[in-house]
């Protein structure tokens, strides 16, 4: 799946190519690209039919765009989601499921394609997003919390939450309404290069570990941003179908077996919550169990 620096790419093209151009006419090719919208598919495209289509905006891996009715056009990317700018006459894509097209002669339009059908595109009313009530967020992310790359996220009130938390790290970092934009990927980076075994309570985590953690995972975020982010499969590209290279410099994630590029121990992969988790076992020791 996508995480924050995947969606930042794909923000940014959005924001580049899309914005300011106002929508022609929207087509629903398959009616699960729009079940988030409550009121079905006819009412999604009658909504957009005519409007604006603002500033692109993202919080963790949640991306939208205003639109000048004060709403907003949410889009998640899920696992094999696509926003693309593509040529009016170039051909449909298999998995094709979302087409809005525009009203001017820049030749191009807006599509939506996911293979497996687990993202989606919806439109909602936005709410004030903390003191800056002109910057709009779309209702169903209220509850999603600031992610670390945006000037909101509060690192004491992120600390305090991790001491009251009876979890631990990995499970916390995934945890969107603690910190939102964090996956898998990059926890397990953010992780190996803060020297901590996944499986660490939370409750023993010191204030400045807690910000040497953050620093981590804004510094491997920003790193993967400069390369487009990652990219395993053709599943996930930016808005003009290219893929980003990070996956090359990463030291924990997908390594099995392969040399700890710190101290040179294999590099483990255990199974985790339905998904693996990479660590080096001598740069992240485990907790020590506790009594009882």
């Amino acid at each position: 799946m996508p995480e924050l620096p995947e969606v930042e790419v794909v923000r940014r093209g959005l924001e580049r190519w899309i914005s300011g151009r106002t929508v022609a006419e929207v087509t629903v090719l398959h009616p699960r690209a729009v079940r988030r919208h409550p009121a079905g598919a006819e009412d999604f495209a009658s909504r957009l039919r005519g409007t604006v289509l603002g500033p692109a905006r993202r919080r963790g891996k949640y991306l939208w765009l205003l639109l000048d009715d004060g709403g907003s056009l949410l889009g998640h990317l899920g696992m094999s989601g696509q926003l693309l700018v593509q040529p009016l006459d170039a051909p449909a894509e298999t998995h094709l499921r979302v087409r809005i097209r525009l009203a001017d002669d820049l030749g191009t339009e807006l599509r939506f394609v996911d293979q497996r059908t687990f993202g989606g595109l919806s439109v909602h009313p936005c709410v004030p997003d903390g003191p800056d009530a002109a910057v709009g967020l779309p209702l169903p992310l209220a509850h999603i919390a600031p992610d670390p790359l945006e000037a909101a996220f509060d690192e004491d009130a992120f600390h305090a939450a991790l001491r009251r938390r009876r979890t631990t790290i990995k499970r916390a970092l995934l945890d969107q309404s603690l910190i939102s934009g964090v996956g898998n990927i990059y926890a397990d980076e953010a992780l190996w290069r803060s020297r901590l075994h996944y499986d660490r309570p939370t409750a023993t985590l010191t204030r400045p570990r807690t910000a040497e953690l953050v620093g981590h995972i804004r510094e491997v975020m920003n790193e993967a941003l400069a390369v487009g982010g990652t990219s395993f499969d053709s599943l996930y590209v930016n808005v003009n179908g290219e893929s980003g290279y990070f996956d090359r410099s990463l030291d924990a994630y997908g390594r099995e077996d392969e040399p700890c590029r710190r101290c040179g121990t294999a590099i483990r992969r255990r199974p985790w919550m339905n998904r693996s988790s990479y660590y080096c076992p001598r740069c992240q020791r485990p907790p020590r169990p506790t009594a009882g």
